[in-house]
């Protein structure tokens, strides 16, 4: 947009994208969501390498820099190179050296050692990407929930699955949708405003769970979730909704910081429940 001033950072370019996502052309939106679902690699990559990743022209990218008030592509690329700064990169070094190797270190204690790797490096990031109020908002919804209703499917179904064992133990009243029976509708149907449900989905996102977040949000019903980018259809939905977004090792994601989040969701709303 000529004229515009550009986002002075990170935080400022992703309320001007969530802002916007309703008119951005088709093509910008791809750019969107891939820059906020891998900001690192728009940070290190190419403008070649980025579009091909992308799946968008290398125009595309220039398109939408100046959409957001860039001269090109490299002054929007000097904001995501500017949010790595003061961050511990010996992780991320570690893991780009693992992947350069590619087939050379493809033996079992390498293929560990790079899981291992991209594990640290998601729990490193995730105190810094979650907001300890909206924590502590999700914690206190949770808690004050007759019920909660646990909503995933694919890889993220690890994660309820981890929540509704522990909640049957610390004695919290939860369900879990996601049966082989296929009833899922009719045990939403029991939720109340009263309830709460809490939703995983990463990208490619579960339609499922979209919709079953949507469904819960037109009967009243708060939804927490935990996702990976603002663009998340989950995001639009919720009262309280968190972005993490996990390391790889060649292109394969761990749960590492999304068990660790869950394991102290849980942890909190019992502990909450518990005081009273």
């Amino acid at each position: 947009m000529t004229g515009q001033v550009p986002p002075r950072d990170f935080v400022s370019l992703r309320a001007a994208i969530v802002e916007g996502r309703d008119t951005l052309p088709k093509r910008l939106m791809q750019v969107a969501s891939y820059a906020l679902e891998r900001p690192d690699e728009i940070a290190f990559g190419t403008t070649a390498s980025i579009a091909q990743a992308a799946q968008v022209q290398p125009s595309t990218l220039v398109r939408f820099a100046q959409h957001f008030g860039f001269d090109g592509f490299s002054g929007l690329q000097q904001l995501f190179q500017e949010r790595l700064k003061g961050r511990n990169s010996s992780y991320e070094d570690r893991l780009r050296d693992l992947e350069a190797a590619g087939t050379a270190q493809a033996d079992g204690i390498s293929i560990l050692n790079g899981f291992v790797t991209a594990g640290h490096k998601s729990l490193e990031s995730l105190t810094s990407s979650i907001d300890p109020a909206a924590f502590e908002q999700a914690v206190s919804l949770l808690a004050s929930a007759d019920t909660i209703y646990l909503l995933a499917r694919r890889r993220s179904f690890p994660i309820v699955t981890y929540m509704s064992y522990a909640f049957g133990k610390l004695k919290v009243p939860c369900r879990l949708v996601s049966t082989a029976a296929g009833n899922d509708d009719d045990l939403l149907a029991f939720a109340k405003p009263s309830d709460a449900a809490l939703a995983v989905s990463f990208s490619p996102y579960a339609a499922e769970t979209a919709e079953q977040a949507r469904m819960m949000s037109e009967m009243g019903v708060p939804v927490v979730s935990l996702t990976d980018s603002a663009l998340s259809p989950l995001a639009a939905r919720s009262r309280v909704w968190f972005e993490l977004v996990e390391a790889d090792h060649a292109g394969f994601r761990s749960l590492s910081a999304s068990m660790a989040f869950a394991m102290a969701l849980t942890v909190s709303v019992a502990e909450k429940r518990r005081m009273g």
